[in-house]
């Protein structure tokens, strides 16, 4: 983390992505094997209209879509934007145009990119096809427009079996967090090898991380102390499923740790120690990563290990649970 200029607080840069997978359906699994295979579908509807995408039920009637047909991959520009900015996950990563393009022959556009240089080279009434790319999944970053010059080659053929069922779409948030001056002191002392809580000045109860206010009182919490890195397990997870990401082989615990003399839980991993074993009131102590490791993270702390003491008894720790 790093230093806010103008009130020493901690800030940081935040990711949080997934591959978001879904199943398509029959009417879009057409419309997406056909981008795989280098041609547009469309679906004419009750009313006569062509449309593409096809939607999955038609508008009029409300009666599953049923009735499909090719479409030309040439069109007109009958609106258009420029993106002088591109973002993470567009089609390009240079300036260039979304359009609702009505392909030949539909009667609705197609919202799509189309790759010009500059806003000079587009223009409502422009025509264009579509540039089809060499390698194809089934998806609608399979193709994009451009201007119509009257040539193209045809789309090549690529390797698929089937209809297309399914997509896989990353989703991705990116942002900047931004600590209390409390949560940075508490940063700060992780830096240091320092677990640092604060006190309630009104009901004494001490909080780590630190919070701006007490949530009972009301009152700003403003006594800081150092907790100790020992602690007792109040309750726990055993994680048995893998997912994207993991660093940890399943199986493995994650747990709620009251440290002593804290008053609210803190959320750590334990191991060196069988998940069979893992009980309610057993005693952890933390181990740290080496000092060179260190950051302004609760990450400094690998993990939290079983310290050989007795059991706490429940009495110390059931107000927590």
């Amino acid at each position: 983390m790093r230093r806010h200029p103008q009130d020493r607080t901690l800030s940081a840069p935040v990711t949080v992505s997934f591959d978001y997978t879904r199943s398509v359906g029959p009417v879009l699994g057409r419309f997406l094997t056909g981008l795989r295979d280098g041609q547009f579908v469309g679906a004419r509807l009750s009313d006569g209209r062509v449309v593409v995408p096809p939607p999955e039920f038609d508008p009029v009637t409300h009666r599953a879509t049923a009735d499909f047909v090719d479409v030309a991959e040439t069109g007109t520009v009958t609106s258009w934007t420029w993106v002088s900015e591109p973002v993470a996950g567009q089609p390009f990563d240079r300036p260039f145009a979304f359009a609702l393009v009505t392909l030949d022959g539909t009667d609705a556009p197609l919202l799509h990119a189309v790759d010009v240089a500059s806003p000079d080279e587009i223009s409502t009434g422009l025509k264009v096809r579509a540039r089809w790319a060499t390698e194809r999944t089934g998806a609608i970053t399979d193709v994009v427009f451009v201007p119509d010059t009257g040539t193209a080659a045809p789309a090549a053929p690529v390797a698929g079996e089937g209809e297309v069922t399914g997509i896989v779409t990353p989703v991705s948030l990116d942002y900047t967090y931004a600590a209390s001056p409390e949560e940075s002191a508490f940063f700060r002392g992780l830096a240091e090898g320092r677990l640092v809580a604060q006190r309630c000045p009104q009901c004494r109860k001490v909080y780590v991380p630190p919070r701006p206010a007490c949530p009972v009182d009301g009152v700003p919490t403003v006594e800081e102390i150092e907790l100790s890195d020992t602690g007792t397990v109040t309750t726990f997870c055993i994680v048995n499923v893998p997912f994207l990401g993991q660093k940890i082989t399943p199986p493995y615990v994650s747990a709620y740790i009251l440290l002593d003399g804290a008053d609210i839980a803190l959320q750590h991993l334990i191991l060196d120690i069988p998940v069979e074993e893992i009980r309610m009131g057993l005693r952890v102590k933390a181990v740290w990563k080496p000092r060179e490791e260190w950051g302004t993270t609760i990450e400094n702390i690998s993990h939290f290990a079983p310290t050989g003491d007795a059991d706490a008894d429940y009495d110390t720790y059931k107000h927590h649970l």
